[in-house]
């Protein structure tokens, strides 16, 4: 009996699991809100469960963020790190550096989670770093000692030795040598397994996630009461703004500027979209994308199977926006909103961070645990930052649809701009011949 109920319990959606946790926490904190001598019994004997996901969802940060930025980067051909790599790199970098911008200025004209005080604000702000100078920040990217920081969990110096290190793997692996081609096969085999393990042990804290979701949001209604329904709200509403924006202003105008109809484009790519947004999934939808890029398109096979999987692993606009909405609401929530130096930090750590933010659903929440760490937010159990993390992660299936949205319909512009500027290229060259 206890084996079937589990067995339906782990086949049963996750995503409805999840949304369910949250709006059973959000009842059973409203009705506890209403027995006040009940509420420190409760958070005393349920804490423990609430406590529990947020530790394993630190456990996992680092090793995520390290080998899937080693596979990431090591995953670029050295021959392809020519005309077309470099400039598919330079457009998934500046866009993704846009679509944090973009998130970060809706955030501070709507400011989500202005006035609404989490409680436990008091002890989370004793743990409030404040951000270094931006040359400061730069030099820290450059670990002295990079096991060190692995340690220590200092991600901006681990996201910048993963890339180093998966770009020499990268060039060991194109290697004349067979020697060092072999060897460098296996650290990227080794390194992509480790990735792939540390997805499973994601997706196994994912099945425990409704529990801690449940556990933490009725902690924080059962504190706070009905008030705190409006703050995410208005996360959702910040969030979406950003994405409609993106796809609008930023890869309309990147289209116009190319000659190319933004209508007619996003007409063409709308099963792209579809998918993407159901399946919450930028890997589960590339085999739709790259058919619909060649066929609706013309996009050639050559450009678009390098440039695609490439926009699949590190390309993340949506994600980005997500992370800089998410933490601007975080320190607003904690009564602690991010200076300029803050905001500054979390630009580059999340348009670095794109490049560790796996293809599947819900490494959005992983990812912003990192920039909350590199912007001073760190995440302690019992914490008002832990308090609203649980409350993002309680609407995040919801964000991840329109952040996938994004991500992959920006893997097509990008390709489909590199591939109009490799026809000019070709014909001009013919044309010279």
């Amino acid at each position: 009996m206890k084996k079937n109920v589990l067995k339906r319990y782990l086949d049963s959606n996750l995503l409805r699991r999840i949304l369910g946790a949250l709006i059973l926490g959000a009842i059973t904190g409203i009705v506890l809100g209403f027995f006040p001598n009940a509420v420190q019994p409760y958070v005393t004997y349920t804490k423990f469960f609430g406590d529990v996901f947020i530790r394993l969802l630190k456990m996992i940060v680092v090793p995520v963020v390290f080998f899937s930025i080693i596979c990431g980067s090591a995953s670029i051909e050295p021959a392809k790190l020519g005309r077309i790599g470099v400039k598919i790199i330079i457009y998934y970098l500046l866009t993704s550096a846009l679509a944090v911008f973009v998130g970060l200025v809706f955030a501070n004209l709507l400011r989500p989670g202005f006035g609404f005080s989490v409680i436990g604000s008091a002890a989370a702000k004793a743990k409030i770093s404040e951000a270094p100078a931006m040359n400061q920040i730069l030099l820290k990217m450059i670990p002295t000692n990079p096991m060190e920081a692995l340690a220590q969990g200092d991600m901006l110096p681990i996201i910048l030795f993963a890339m180093l290190f998966g770009f020499a793997v990268s060039f060991v692996r194109g290697s004349k040598d067979e020697l060092l081609r072999k060897s460098g096969d296996t650290v990227f085999y080794g390194c992509n397994g480790a990735a792939e393990a540390m997805y499973k042990i994601v997706g196994g804290i994912m099945q425990y996630a409704p529990i801690g979701v449940f556990v933490l949001i009725s902690i924080v209604f059962a504190q706070q009461g009905p008030q705190a329904i409006g703050p995410l709200l208005m996360v959702t509403l910040c969030a979406y703004l950003g994405f409609v924006v993106q796809t609008i202003a930023v890869y309309g105008a990147i289209l116009a500027a190319s000659k190319v109809s933004p209508i007619t484009f996003f007409k063409k790519i709308h099963e792209i979209m579809i998918t993407a947004f159901v399946t919450r999934s930028s890997s589960g939808t590339l085999p739709v994308t790259m058919r619909v890029a060649e066929e609706n398109l013309g996009i050639p096979r050559s450009i678009s199977s390098f440039t695609l999987p490439l926009g699949a692993t590190i390309n993340m606009n949506g994600t980005a926006i997500y992370l800089g909405v998410c933490a601007m609401f975080i320190g607003y929530a904690i009564g602690s909103p991010l200076s300029i130096a803050q905001q500054i930090t979390v630009v580059l750590t999340a348009t670095l961070a794109a490049v560790g933010t796996a293809g599947v659903p819900g490494s959005g929440a992983i990812m912003l645990l990192m920039v909350l760490d590199s912007c001073g937010l760190k995440l302690t159990e019992g914490s008002a930052v832990a308090a609203a993390y649980a409350m993002i992660l309680g609407i995040d299936a919801l964000l991840d649809m329109g952040r996938t949205c994004i991500n992959v319909t920006g893997d097509v512009v990008g390709t489909l701009i590199v591939s109009r500027q490799e026809e000019k290229y070709q014909t001009s060259n013919q044309a010279e011949v």
